[in-house]
């Protein structure tokens, strides 16, 4: 329970600041008002792009387990995670909107960070760490202790894939207040895949 709690608390910290973010850009009333609005092909396009796409799968698992399990720190953070990337996702796509740029691109994923193809798609996953299609029917059929397990292994390879994708940002993105989100992003979920190992022990698993 203490566990969540702190997790819960990061993640506020993680939306406040991008909150604050959002409406600096939004209102050019900060100090990146000034900076150039990203080209289609650019790091920080791709990023809200490829990003938004990674978090709405993540969002979807999340109340799959949610409405599978009654274990309470395993819905807990099921629940957090939803909120929060279904939030950060709200704000990839707002910046898109604000830049006036595709919400797709012709090139694929990945190509902003130079791997273009790196992921086939096949089975549905798209990006590093994503589930496929195959996983989440059979995460549908699950319930109980077997829905908590095949969740957490799933997420934590999906928190290894974004945060392989926000690193990725904070390298590449030119726009600072991106960057600054993708620095919280590789925190929070190198946090939460340090709870879901201590949850997978708990149920005599371990990730994938």
């Amino acid at each position: 329970m203490k566990r969540i709690g702190w997790i819960s608390g990061a993640a506020a910290a993680v939306l406040v600041a991008a909150g604050a973010i959002t409406y600096a850009v939004a209102d050019g009333s900060g100090a990146d008002s000034a900076v150039e609005i990203p080209a289609a092909d650019s790091a920080d396009a791709g990023f809200a792009r490829d990003m938004a796409v990674h978090h709405q799968q993540a969002v979807e698992m999340s109340y799959i387990v949610r409405d599978r399990t009654k274990d309470t720190e395993v819905r807990r953070l099921a629940y957090d995670i939803a909120q929060t990337q279904a939030n950060q996702r709200g704000m990839l796509l707002g910046w898109l909107d604000l830049w006036g740029l595709p919400k797709m691109s012709a090139d694929g994923p990945m190509t902003w960070m130079g791997m273009g193809g790196m992921a086939s798609g096949e089975d549905g996953a798209l990006m590093p760490g994503m589930a496929t299609d195959t996983d989440l029917e059979k995460l549908n059929t699950l319930s109980g202790r077997p829905a908590e397990v095949l969740y957490l292994q799933l997420m934590t390879e999906h928190h290894e894939g974004g945060i392989h994708m926000a690193e990725g940002c904070v390298e590449k993105c030119e726009v600072e207040v991106e960057r600054k989100l993708a620095t919280g992003m590789v925190a929070a979920q190198q946090s939460e895949i340090g709870l879901m190992a201590d949850l997978l022990k708990e149920r005599g698993a371990k990730p994938r």
